[in-house]
């Protein structure tokens, strides 16, 4: 039995329709971020898991049990919301056990709960103050707590660390992903984020336009991405789209006269219909599989391809050097070692091996496996 499952859930206002078909089951403990850009439908999904709105259609079960139509507070669930929605006049001990409060668990049984949620978030010396007297940090940690203390059966988490700046994100990430550890509670998470997506979840559903374009882990969603979208949004520096044209059994890249072997594992592919000769695709290559290589090596090597490209901009990030050049009259972004010798203008070529190439139909943004 899945400890959350979420059965063709369907959303409409109207005509429009935000949510089209929603499947999902979790199991017990597991982590899943829903992914997406603004408008892709994840927050209406978080608040039809915790009863602030209502589906059109489907179905939402929790250990089993139908939720829908059942109240907000009956189903077992604890939220944390991105504006923390804290209770100025009270302290951070009563903010923390306010919803045990108000379902008059005695006393006691509060005091314990709160110390310990306060203990496990490191927030313990702050029991006393308010929430004006808190940094934001401290005021995530305070709804996390209070949150803590219901001890549900599913988190729901949207968008908690969106106020914060990036040093604190970083904590925070490290702290939930801490907790989770402990506590091993099913969670669901909204962002837009997709390195809190790909740092903090088991599984990623990555959404547009009220449907799911991927379900899988981390390493699926970064490695083995379904459809151009997923594979454009999920990357940073996003993945490079080569326009490419099938031609006697290579692949040319447009524009140019730079042809690529094509990989053993997609040949089984020409004898698709979908693809011909002059059949154009998108050749999709992450920036991070790219490296320097000598221009005298251009061309295809064993494993691997060799790319003529000319330096257009260089931008040190630090860790990294982020290089954006042309091969032909299409742009190519690599990642390359912080002291890598490339500058403005110059000739270079890129090196990239077979496994790391990518194939899609632009017209259908599917992803052409072999």
């Amino acid at each position: 039995m899945s400890a959350l499952d979420i059965q063709n859930i369907r959303k409409s206002y109207g005509a429009v329709e935000t949510l089209k078909g929603i499947d999902i089951a979790l199991q017990s403990g597991e982590f899943l971020v829903l992914l997406g850009s603004s408008g892709c439908g994840k927050s209406t999904l978080l608040n039809i898991i915790a009863g602030l709105a209502e589906a059109t259609s489907g179905d939402i079960r929790i250990a089993g049990r139908s939720i829908l139509g059942v109240h907000p507070k009956d189903r077992d669930i604890a939220m944390v919301f991105q504006s923390y929605a804290l209770y100025p006049n009270l302290s951070v001990r009563r903010n923390i056990g306010f919803g045990l409060e108000m379902r008059k668990v005695p006393l006691a049984e509060r005091e314990k709960a709160v110390a310990e949620a306060s203990r496990l978030l490191q927030i313990e010396p702050l029991l006393d103050r308010k929430p004006s007297q808190l940094s934001g940090g401290q005021r995530q940690r305070v709804a996390i707590g209070r949150a803590l203390v219901r001890k549900p059966q599913v988190f729901l988490f949207d968008e908690p660390l969106s106020n914060l700046d990036a040093k604190l994100r970083l904590e925070m990430r490290t702290e939930l992903k801490r907790l989770h550890q402990i506590l091993k509670t099913t969670v669901v998470y909204v962002t837009h984020d997709q390195i809190e997506a790909m740092t903090l979840a088991t599984r990623i559903a990555v959404m547009k336009d009220g449907r799911i374009e991927q379900l899988g882990t981390p390493e699926e969603i970064y490695n083995q991405p379904a459809t151009l979208y997923v594979a454009g949004f999920v990357g940073a520096p996003p993945m490079n789209m080569i326009d490419v044209e099938v031609d006697n059994g290579a692949l040319r890249i447009v524009g140019s006269e730079v042809r690529l072997r094509l990989p053993d594992r997609f040949r089984p592919l020409l004898q698709a219909p979908v693809v011909q000769d002059k059949t154009r695709l998108a050749l999709g290559i992450r920036p991070e599989a790219l490296r320097l290589a000598s221009l005298d090596q251009a061309g295809d090597q064993a494993g691997g391809h060799v790319l003529p490209v000319r330096i257009e901009v260089v931008e040190l990030t630090g860790p990294e050097l982020v290089a954006t050049a042309r091969i032909g009259p299409q742009k190519l972004t690599a990642c390359l070692a912080p002291r890598a010798r490339v500058g403005q203008g110059d000739v270079a070529a890129f090196a990239v091996d077979d496994d790391a190439l990518h194939l899609f139909d632009p017209a259908t943004g599917q992803a052409l496996l072999a």
